[in-house]
């Protein structure tokens, strides 16, 4: 089948990566993609490239721009009330806790989805109200336009709290994250609070409060500001208060935050100022996504968070999923529910071994002065005697570098000259 005609809801980088792969596949795709938003979003705070996904972008032969385009993010600097460093963390070719694929989602979207803008059909401020598998496909129905159109396969790349996945499931959305506590918010800020430095700055506060700022190279001088709570089974009501905040919007959430870090102390005051004055301010749940299926058994799967959103490797995974969604679609001549199965088995292998990121987000940002304070002296003990390299060096030398996933070896044709 290489005239498949496929639905794509979400512009985002799964959904690009997945474009692209597919059209290398089956040139003559059909490919249309709804987003909601009236405009593609090419927003969003820093994120990074992980094991296999560094070999995916190299095939796809955008990998240079991406490197040209990274944030130049040296490493993490923990500070204490004064900005005073107490452990430094620096970026390494190993991918540290920096990676040396580090930039931010609006570029990584733009680079994924500029190859094949010309070559999709786009629809704006539009998404999909229900679907139904029938034999002859899809059928989707638009919330807006209220057209009905049919696809052989429904690709649902809508996102953590994905509504393809709540009806497929036949479930609420919120039924299939899995949170351990951690709230983070995101936006720019139209001043260099990091005064030209390249190293990130990261300060805790008691009560699970945490301010994070990276540099930005934006040559007007900007600094990338995210708020993080975290909170324990014993702060059920500061959690609750989040989630609700959450689900109010954007101004319901800074208020809040106003409310927690007005006395937090360092730049506090400074970065709840700009966080009012920003223009993409973004919050969410540091969630994952463990849907029990990817896809119904004929024309409709989940891709990237929509069905594993990973906090640490979600960015890595989505680019995974996108490849090898198109290559099974290659490798099983466009019968489309064997190649679900394939990539189903695939992924769902893949997320079971990987760890719980929330938990170690806990465990590493104590909720009390002297928990920071014994975390401090043993981050700076060990960054001071450069155990922190010597452990990654030998590592390395071992093998135990960054772990790479075992990829499918695809027959993908020549690309095109």
């Amino acid at each position: 089948m290489s005239n498949l005609n496929v639905l794509i809801s979400g512009s985002g980088i799964a959904g690009s990566v997945f474009g692209f792969c597919l059209l290398r596949a089956y040139p003559n795709a059909q490919i249309t993609i709804v987003e909601r938003d009236a405009t593609l979003r090419l927003t969003g705070a820093s994120v990074d490239i992980r094991s296999s996904a560094v070999d995916i972008i190299k095939w796809m032969g955008v990998e240079p721009t991406i490197r040209e385009q990274t944030t130049n993010e040296k490493g993490v600097q923990f500070v204490d009330a004064n900005g005073k460093g107490v452990a430094t963390l620096e970026a390494s070719g190993n991918q540290s806790i920096t990676s040396e694929y580090e930039i931010f989602r609006g570029a990584l979207a733009k680079i994924f989805i500029d190859p094949i803008i010309d070559r999709v059909t786009t629809i704006l401020d539009e998404s999909i109200a229900e679907f139904e598998q029938r034999d002859e496909g899809v059928v989707v129905t638009f919330a807006k336009s209220k057209e009905r159109k049919t696809y052989d396969l429904l690709v649902a790349a809508d996102g953590l709290r994905s509504k393809i996945r709540g009806a497929m499931l036949n479930t609420k959305p919120e039924e299939q994250i899995q949170g351990e506590g951690v709230h983070a918010a995101y936006f720019t800020i139209k001043q260099d609070l990091l005064q030209g430095g390249h190293l990130a700055k990261w300060y805790n506060a008691t009560n699970g409060r945490v301010i994070f700022l990276r540099p930005d190279p934006n040559p007007a001088g900007r600094t990338r500001g995210n708020f993080i709570n975290l909170t324990t089974n014993s702060q059920l009501e500061t959690r609750q208060k989040l989630d609700n905040a959450l689900r109010q919007g954007n101004e319901s959430y800074m208020n809040l935050l106003d409310d927690l870090f007005h006395d937090a102390g360092w730049l506090a005051p400074e970065v709840l100022q700009a966080m009012r004055a920003s223009d993409d301010f973004y919050c969410s749940l540091f969630g994952r996504v463990r849907s029990p299926k990817l896809q119904n058994g004929r024309g409709v799967v989940l891709l990237g968070d929509a069905g594993y959103a990973t906090p640490g490797f979600g960015t890595s995974l989505a680019i995974i999923g996108g490849y090898i969604l198109a290559g099974e679609l290659m490798n099983h001549g466009g019968d489309v529910p064997a190649a679900l199965k394939g990539y189903e088995d695939f992924i769902a292998s893949l997320v079971a071994g990987l760890s719980n990121a929330d938990v170690a987000m806990q465990w590493f940002n104590p909720q009390t002065w002297w928990g920071i304070r014994i975390r401090n002296f043993i981050l700076g003990s060990v960054t001071g005697l450069k155990l922190d390299k010597l452990a990654m060096m030998a590592g390395s030398a071992l093998g135990y570098s960054e772990k790479k996933v075992s990829m499918p070896d695809y027959p993908w044709p020549a690309k095109a000259s």
